[in-house]
């Protein structure tokens, strides 16, 4: 590979559009992912992530704007940009007919890539050797899901893409796939994945992309969201809840009763700390915007 295609960024898009006929299936996104990172493409099922995901691997030609991986363009040099990526094939397009071993065979095959770590990726998501002699057709769709994981995983890519990746698995062998995905990240490599699982995306990822309606609405790192979202304070004065909390520059009540107040807070904390200090507390319980909270202020409400 070119070393300008290796001083790029993994992945860049440029005002990436989709649309099938009027309908706008994605608008004019715009997406930087470093090496070297998690990074999560977040939305509810029908926001635009598999058009974009579909439009990176150049398995769809854009309306207009250009999508890139390791500098080359994904759509007139697909070849190019996706020789050093292991791509999460829907569980549904394995073939029923191959045995769990073939089918692991014939994706190395395809893609070029030898299978180092189809032993640590099996043994994490529990597909055992038993399984894999038989026909996929009598999977179970966990099961189904553990294979293409593997299928994806097994040669080490440097840029891992995966597309709802934890559907169909149990929580422990979620557990067991973050875990895969972060020794990954500290070796090197890239992992973009898209989700609706909050939960998931906050577990794993360093920086976000929020895609609404097929626009992107945000693009930050997870802590960063969370500095400049609201935390929750909850304060019991030991005695009544002193007047003037109302006025604390960055503070906003939400509930006061008796001699406890709940309250959001962002920004410079000190204001807060130095109103509270003046005054006895019993307890008090500071907890940061979680990436649902975050999540929310984008989907709630208007436009």
């Amino acid at each position: 590979m070119e070393s300008s295609a290796l001083s790029a960024p993994l992945i860049a898009t440029h005002n990436l559009t989709k649309r099938y006929g009027e309908h706008p299936a994605l608008t004019e996104a715009n997406i930087t992912v470093p090496a070297g990172t998690i990074y999560g493409f977040l939305g509810p099922n029908g926001a635009g992530k598999t058009t974009f995901i579909r439009l990176l691997m150049g398995f769809i030609q854009p309306t207009s704007g250009s999508a890139a991986m390791f500098g080359y363009d994904t759509w007139r040099h697909g070849v190019e940009a996706r020789q050093e990526v292991g791509y999460l094939v829907p569980a549904s397009g394995l073939y029923p007919d191959l045995s769990g071993s073939d089918q692991l065979d014939y994706a190395a095959k395809l893609s070029r890539q030898s299978p180092v770590l189809r032993r640590q990726v099996l043994d994490a998501l529990e597909l055992s050797d038993t399984a894999l002699n038989l026909k996929l057709g009598t999977y179970s769709k966990g099961m189904r899901q553990k294979l293409a994981l593997t299928a994806a995983m097994q040669g080490d890519p440097a840029l891992l893409i995966l597309d709802e990746p934890t559907d169909g698995l149990d929580p422990l062998i979620q557990r067991n796939f973050e875990e895969l995905l972060r020794s990954m990240r500290d070796r090197g490599r890239t992992i973009f994945m898209s989700s609706h699982d909050l939960a998931e995306v906050e577990h794993v990822c360093e920086q976000v992309a929020v895609v609404r309606a097929g626009r992107i609405v945000a693009e930050e790192r997870i802590a960063d969201l969370q500095q400049r979202h609201a935390s929750r304070v909850s304060i019991r004065f030991h005695g009544a809840v002193p007047a003037g909390i109302d006025t604390v520059p960055g503070v906003k009540v939400d509930d006061i009763r008796d001699s406890q107040v709940d309250l959001l807070a962002t920004g410079d904390p000190n204001p807060l700390l130095k109103f509270v200090a003046n005054h006895p507390v019993d307890e008090i319980l500071i907890t940061r915007a979680s990436l649902e909270d975050i999540f929310m202020t984008y989907y709630e409400g208007g436009a």
